[in-house]
C-alpha cells in the first residue's frame, strides 16, 4: 500500500516554502507521496486565534531572534541559498491560493507551486498584485490571465474556503502542517517525526 503525506499549504508561510524544497528527499527516503492541500493561512489563524510569529512575538523579541536564528539554521543545514524573506511580507495570498485551486483542477498544482514559491521566496515578487501575479504566470508556462479569470469562480472560491474550514476540524491551526494518516505535525521542525511516522506507517 502506498504510504501518503498530505501537506497543508499556503503561499504566505516562508516555512511552508523551505518545508516544500526539503521534502523529496524525505518522500524518497520513505517511499511516500505527497498531496498538498491548498488552504488560507489567514482563514485558519482567524478560526483558532493564531497569529504569525512576528506579530505573536512582537513584544517578546528575545523569542522573535530565537525564531529567526532556527531558521537561519535551516537554511543553511539544507543548502537553500536561493531564500529570500519577500520585501512585501506579509502578502495576502488570497488570489494565488485560490489559482492553487484551478491548477489543481487543471491537473499541474506542482508546476503551479514550483512558480509561486520561487516569485514569493526567492525573487520577492508582490504576489497580491493581480497584474504582477499574471505576468509572471505567463512567463513561466501558465496563462496568466486564464488563470485569474478562473480565481474568481464561486466553485473555485468555495473549494478553498471548504479545505480551510476541513483543515482546522482536524485541529490545524497554522502552516506547514503535515498529517501522516490521522498523526498531525506542525512545522518544519517537526521532519524528523514525520519521517519516523512514515517508516511506521
Amino acid at each position: 500500500m502506498t504510504k501518503t503525506l498530505e501537506l497543508i499549504f499556503d503561499f504566505g508561510s516562508p516555512n511552508a516554502y523551505l518545508t516544500m524544497k526539503v521534502l523529496p528527499e524525505l518522500l524518497d527516503r520513505t517511499g511516500a507521496d505527497l498531496t498538498v492541500t491548498p488552504c488560507l493561512l489567514g482563514g485558519i489563524f482567524k478560526a483558532t486565534g493564531n497569529k504569525a510569529p512576528m506579530i505573536r512575538y512582537a513584544d517578546a523579541p528575545a523569542k522573535l531572534a530565537y525564531e529567526n536564528l532556527e531558521m537561519r539554521r535551516f537554511i543553511e543545514k539544507h543548502g537553500l541559498t536561493k531564500f529570500r524573506i519577500n520585501p512585501h511580507f506579509p502578502v495576502n495570498t488570497l488570489t494565488i491560493m485560490r489559482g492553487a485551486i484551478v491548477a489543481e483542477e487543471e491537473g499541474n498544482l506542482d508546476d503551479y507551486i514550483d512558480v509561486v514559491n520561487r516569485a514569493m521566496w526567492e525573487e520577492g515578487l508582490k504576489m497580491d498584485d493581480t497584474q504582477v501575479i499574471a505576468t509572471f504566470l505567463s512567463a513561466n508556462g501558465f496563462d496568466g490571465p486564464a488563470l485569474l479569470a478562473r480565481t474568481q469562480e464561486p466553485e473555485i472560491k468555495a473549494k478553498l474556503v471548504a479545505n480551510t474550514e476541513a483543515a482546522v476540524a482536524r485541529g490545524v491551526f497554522g502552516i506547514p502542517t503535515l498529517f501522516v494518516g490521522d498523526e498531525m505535525f506542525f512545522g518544519k521542525d517537526r521532519l524528523a517525526q514525520v519521517e519516523e511516522a512514515l517508516a511506521a506507517a
